[in-house]
């Protein structure tokens, strides 16, 4: 099982209304939320941990989950609220508008900490989940209690609007980072972190421990950088909707192959070759092509990827 640790939240969409006004919609949503969804509809045993509220829009994302087939015995239920995020889209690209004080995943403490059996062989992080405390703190030592045993992801997913101490934000990625086994970023969270969205820059991180770092770049492609080889792959051509999802499904279809391969391991991962890494990416990039072509937050089915 791969457990996917990190928020669950209500997008609130924009849709026109007869009158020329705007409504919103809501609909179940969170990167993380997002990339556990993926995996289940992949066809991957996944599990999902997170604060989960009791309210109606709880109950949405956790009927969303089981629909999906994940798994969710780890996550931790409250009374108090759903974090909400109002979407605002322009050129396809989503902007966020968070309401996130005291809600059921920001206040997730560390006696919320899942106990875990053999069966979880990773466990990924990632996005506003880390930024916020309590929760930020509690997902930290979670990778810290777990970092020898099992293989750890990291997708930092910056929200720059949401951070209030990018510096101090930069310093617990950059801790993580070095806990993880496999880091994907887009570019653009790249450059926030390095000052560059290069190559070379992507390259350093390795420095930092990680065996498989990972750059998607829209519609250039994707990158996967390893110590002693870069493999690049194209985006696959598709009318686009939104980008709303895109790389939870890109980190989905990532570890469906290697799970599925046998090679979501420590040790499969330190030696990854050429072939392992342009079928990885390859299976992201064409899962990622599909959430695009269609409106919202929407991850394909294994049926549905070509």
């Amino acid at each position: 099982m791969i457990l996917c640790c990190g928020e669950a939240l209500i997008d609130m969409l924009p849709r026109p209304v007869d009158d020329g006004a705007v409504a919103y919609v809501p609909q179940a949503g969170g990167a993380v939320f997002n990339t556990a969804v993926a995996l289940g509809r992949l066809g991957v045993a996944t599990g999902f941990f997170a604060g989960l509220s009791t309210d109606p829009f709880g109950a949405l994302l956790d009927g969303a989950l089981r629909a999906s087939r994940v798994d969710t015995r780890h996550v931790r239920r409250s009374g108090r609220p759903t974090t909400l995020a109002f979407v605002t889209l322009g050129d396809g690209q989503a902007q966020y508008l968070f309401y996130d004080e005291n809600t059921a995943g920001r206040m997730l403490e560390l006696q919320d900490l899942p106990v875990l059996d053999d069966a979880v062989e990773a466990l990924h992080f990632g996005a506003i989940s880390l930024v916020s405390e309590p929760c930020g703190s509690t997902y930290e030592a979670l990778m810290a209690r777990e970092r020898t045993r099992r293989v750890i992801v990291l997708d930092p997913n910056i929200r720059p609007d949401f951070i209030a101490d990018p510096q101090r934000h930069r310093a617990r990625l950059r801790r993580m980072m070095a806990m993880s086994d496999i880091v994907k970023l887009s570019d653009e969270d790249l450059a926030w972190l390095t000052g560059s969205d290069s190559d070379d820059a992507a390259r350093g991180l390795l420095d930092l421990g990680p065996s498989l770092v990972v750059v998607t770049r829209g519609a250039a492609g994707a990158s996967g950088h390893v110590r002693d080889r870069t493999v690049t792959v194209p985006a696959r051509p598709v009318s686009v909707a939104d980008t709303l999802g895109a790389g939870d499904t890109f980190n989905a279809g990532l570890l469906a192959f290697l799970s599925q391969n046998g090679l979501l391991s420590k040790a499969a991962l330190c030696g990854l070759g050429h072939e392992a890494l342009m079928g990885a990416l390859g299976l992201a990039a064409r899962a990622a092509a599909v959430t695009v072509s269609r409106a919202g937050a929407n991850p394909p089915w294994r049926a549905e990827i070509g």
